[in-house]
């Protein structure tokens, strides 16, 4: 009452001023308060933790492999927030290729363990549904493509490469060790070697040409039929009835030079014989 009498005593002006000042007042201490009570926004998740996550899931050795390239590392991390697939080896894999992997520069230490993580997650389910290249966390444009090939066969994936591995089987996805948007990171039983670091196959030799079949080979009396037909004619052991007239020429005028030199001789035989027999008839 006694606000009001004071109110009431001031000018109009003032009074109006006066209430407009304390509805204000009121109204901002009404809104802080519904501030202060409301729940403040939820702070979006952290990314997780690729190397951890490999550790856990069966990958520690590729995993301390990425921890200690600062390249690798940095990219990783930095590629999670927007979808990654990772196809980390085993450790027992990742033992056997130590001694290739130390033979490496740091760039292609870096790169070889970039090129094991595609920058898209791709659930298991999408990843069986595809087949063909992909592009890596490894890839710098063109002249090192840095791609590897995925197929599927039944419920089987694999990868491979151009590269040379020693005859060893494709890397094969083995299990799952994280699946959740925004990472999938999938153990495979070997180190994927890029074409662009190592030796691509050697061409497959051709197979030789098959061996002649049995049929063709020569039998024993075609055999025999070939000796004959190469063999020089038999020689015959008395001269037909033509062997004089086959007979060379120098040997046909030997043959009448004799008859010649015989005929006088016969007809001095018979005129002896027949003298004989008329002086035996008078006697």
């Amino acid at each position: 009452m006694r606000r009001l009498r004071r109110a009431a005593a001031l000018p109009l002006p003032l009074f109006l001023l006066a209430l407009a000042a304390t509805t204000t007042t009121k109204s901002t201490t009404a809104a802080a308060a519904a501030v202060a009570k409301a729940p403040a926004a939820a702070a979006p998740p952290a990314p997780p933790n690729v190397t951890a996550e490999m550790a856990k899931g069966g990958c520690k050795a590729f995993a301390d492999l990425i921890a200690a390239s600062p390249d690798a590392s940095s990219t990783y991390q930095s590629a999670v927030e927007g979808g990654m697939t990772v196809f980390c080896p085993s450790d027992d894999a990742v033992r056997a290729f130590l001694p290739k992997y130390r033979n490496l520069s740091a760039d292609g230490k870096a790169e070889l363990l970039l090129f094991h993580a595609v920058p898209v997650h791709y659930s298991l389910g999408s990843l069986k549904s595809n087949n063909g290249p992909m592009n890596t966390l490894a890839t710098d444009g063109a002249a090192r493509n840095f791609n590897f090939t995925v197929q599927n066969q039944g419920d089987v994936v694999t990868i491979r490469t151009a590269a040379a591995s020693g005859g060893a089987p494709p890397a094969r996805v083995k299990s799952t060790a994280v699946d959740r948007d925004p990472l999938a990171i999938y153990v495979i039983s070997a180190v994927v070697e890029p074409v662009e670091l190592f030796k691509p196959a050697p061409a497959p030799t051709p197979a030789p040409a098959p061996a002649p079949a049995a049929a063709d080979a020569p039998t024993k009396a075609g055999k025999a039929a070939a000796r004959q037909s190469h063999a020089p004619p038999a020689v015959a052991d008395a001269p037909g009835p033509d062997a004089e007239d086959n007979a060379a020429p120098v040997d046909q005028k030997d043959a009448k030079k004799s008859a010649a030199a015989g005929a006088p001789c016969d007809r001095w035989w018979l005129a002896g014989s027949l003298a004989a027999a008329v002086a035996s008839a008078l006697a």
